[in-house]
């Protein structure tokens, strides 16, 4: 496939660049395989990062995802746009140095803002330091107490801006949940075995990812996606060009994967289920190809940042749904945004089974209308 796409061509490839439909040169099989291929994940609400990995590893729940990442096959870091990700460990500390100290820009004048001082920030990283070395795993709530045993206010937002720097500038990460609480440790103790790059090679490695799991992009969605500036993804994509091929949509020329230079055009009609921050809808700045500007509204309700959960057929939204957790079921409630046929809501209902399997609870399915 080459040359210029229609709309429906470019979502096909898009589904199967996001591992939503079967890829020819990739079978992920462990929540490892999945990271690395994108690079980093969105993963700001765990239970939708969860989710973003079960979608793409069929017949595995939510405890094998949950035992993987304890196993250290990913981990939580804030590598750009001031937004929690999945990265693979030994990427993690050159994507910060690429990409995470953009989002240090404007520490200063936050510092300030919040009452803090460098030396504050400093002081808070040699605790968090301290306090985590040699294997230790603290939740939130403990880290912020340690903070305060040492003398350094968390009231406000504070605490938050601490350990999000501590993360930022590497010595910490987020590990997994001890039960519903947030924790963290060092970066250097989960992430041993830290790849060094160069800031050449890194931009080409990051640009390469990007495009294989999300294109067709153009060099604005790169830059959208990883923070940097229009002149360095363009950079990136120019280094990664051997393992990239340009396409056109609409006219505009973009870059997607080689290997699906000549996918066969297979009809797109998958039914899926997809959490509200995954990298279908916020990988991308220009969401037109999947998302109906009618629908944004419902999607993104006042536009404050928060995605609903998506019902996506033939790669569009065609709903949002919620879900609630009981000790006995999963209660999934579905509001529909365009008109299903007669075998629509079976589909739908087919795609939300898979999400109940995941969490290993029986389905209790409400139609809005």
């Amino acid at each position: 496939m080459s040359g210029e796409l229609t709309a429906s061509e470019a979502l096909a490839l898009r589904m199967t660049s996001l591992l939503l439909r079967p890829h020819p040169s990739i079978r992920p099989d462990t929540v490892a395989d999945v990271v690395q291929w994108f690079g980093a994940m969105q993963a700001q609400d765990l239970a939708s990062g969860l989710w973003s990995l079960g979608a793409r590893l069929p017949g595995r729940t939510v405890a094998d995802v949950q035992a993987a990442l304890e196993r250290r096959e990913a981990l939580r870091t804030w590598p750009m746009r001031g937004t929690v990700h999945l990265v693979p460990p030994a990427d993690a500390r050159w994507m910060l140095e690429l990409t995470g100290v953009r989002s240090l820009a404007g520490s200063a004048t936050r510092r300030a803002q919040l009452g803090l001082t460098e030396a504050d920030e400093g002081r808070a990283m040699d605790v968090l330091g301290e306090a985590l070395a040699g294997g230790g795993r603290l939740t939130r709530a403990q880290c912020l107490a340690t903070l305060r045993e040492a003398g350094i206010g968390t009231d406000g937002q504070r605490g938050y801006h601490l350990l999000w720097s501590a993360s930022v500038r590497g010595v910490t990460c987020v590990a997994p949940n001890v039960g519903t609480e947030q924790t963290f440790a060092l970066l250097d103790e989960w992430a041993p075995e830290s790849r060094r790059l160069e800031r050449d090679e890194a931009l080409a490695v990051l640009a390469h990812r990007y495009a294989r799991g999300h294109g067709p992009v153009t060099a604005r969605e790169f830059a959208g996606w990883s923070g940097l500036t229009l002149t360095n993804a363009r950079r990136g994509l120019a280094a990664a060009e051997s393992a990239l091929t340009t396409v056109r949509v609409d006219g505009e020329p973009m870059h997607v994967d080689a290997a699906l230079a000549d996918l066969p055009r297979v009809p797109l009609d998958d039914v899926l289920v997809l959490p509200g921050f995954d990298e279908y809808l916020l990988g991308y700045r220009d969401r037109r190809l999947m998302l109906d500007s009618a629908h944004q509204q419902a999607v993104v309700p006042g536009n404050n940042g928060i995605f609903q959960a998506t019902v996506v057929r033939a790669g569009r939204v065609a709903g949002v749904w919620k879900r609630k957790i009981g000790r006995s079921a999963v209660t999934i409630t579905v509001q529909p945004l365009t008109t299903l046929d007669a075998a629509g809501r079976p589909r739908v209902e087919e795609a939300l089974g898979r999400y109940a399997d995941f969490l290993g609870l029986p389905p209790r399915i409400d139609w809005l209308a």
